[in-house]
């Protein structure tokens, strides 16, 4: 945490109702921030949410930054997300991108219908994945995305959200999709259960977001035929799970900020 001097900054809008926290926006030309403003920022020892942009040249200059500049490395980047997930040995559904006609006419060569197609970067909120079950839908989904992103299909309806910050996992609950629908989202229609989650999905995702270098994260983990998988990173999670379990967000990370623990 900042010392006593010096005040808690934070960029991005995420900490705007943390009464110990002073927000200043983004600005993308960092010219357009006044000279105290800009002053702050560059004698600042942490500086909150710096967006993807200024986190790596927050990181440059020597700035701490939360979420560190590892986790805005994958944000939104499902490809980055799937190579750091084999690279590690981190269990994940049976996954391969496929670049050009060339490698795209081999698809059917790894996966057999119905399979998950993505869009690999930029999606959110369950929007951008699709359920391909024959070769018309796939030829449409190729017609839209220069890069496949092919997933097996597991047989589950149901996956877990463990949201990580800091190194401690602070809130899990189910995600159960409604019936026909194969997407777990709750943008997507999905229900949110407060049953216990294993400890065994807790643990995963605590050691994903370890070894990941993820400092504040949610991670949708699932179980399917006794294996818990790693399904993707959501760096801009929700707080739906927070609310429906009564748990104040803003007061967790003013709490959080002033423990010294983000």
């Amino acid at each position: 945490m900042p010392s006593s001097s010096q005040p808690v900054l934070a960029l991005e809008a995420r900490l705007r109702g943390c009464a110990n926290v002073r927000t200043l926006g983004v600005r993308t030309n960092f010219s357009d921030y006044p000279p105290e403003e800009a002053e702050m920022i560059r004698s600042a020892e942490k500086i909150y949410y710096p967006t993807p942009f200024y986190a790596d040249l927050f990181d440059a200059m020597g700035i701490d930054t939360f979420p560190c500049y590892h986790t805005y490395k994958c944000v939104q980047d499902k490809i980055k997300q799937t190579a750091l997930f084999t690279m590690l040995g981190i269990s994940h559904p049976r996954t391969r991108v496929f670049y050009g006609n060339r490698q795209k006419s081999k698809i059917s060569q790894y996966f057999s219908y119905p399979f998950i197609a993505k869009i690999p970067r930029g999606s959110a909120l369950g929007r951008g994945v699709y359920l391909i079950r024959g070769r018309r839908e796939l030829d449409d989904y190729l017609a839209q995305n220069p890069v496949a992103y092919i997933q097996e299909q597991l047989s589950i309806d149901r996956d877990i959200r463990v949201v990580v910050i800091g190194k401690e996992t602070v809130h899990a609950y189910w995600r159960v999709a409604p019936k026909g629908e194969f997407r777990s989202n709750v943008a997507c229609g999905a229900s949110i259960r407060l049953d216990p989650v294993p400890p065994e999905a807790l643990e995963l995702a605590r050691q994903t977001a370890l070894r990941c270098r993820w400092d504040d994260v949610g991670i949708d983990i699932c179980c399917c035929e006794g294996t818990y998988y790693v399904l993707e990173a959501n760096m801009k999670y929700g707080r739906e799970g927070f609310r429906a379990a009564g748990i104040d967000y803003m007061k967790l990370m003013e709490q959080m900020i002033r423990d010294g623990k983000i």
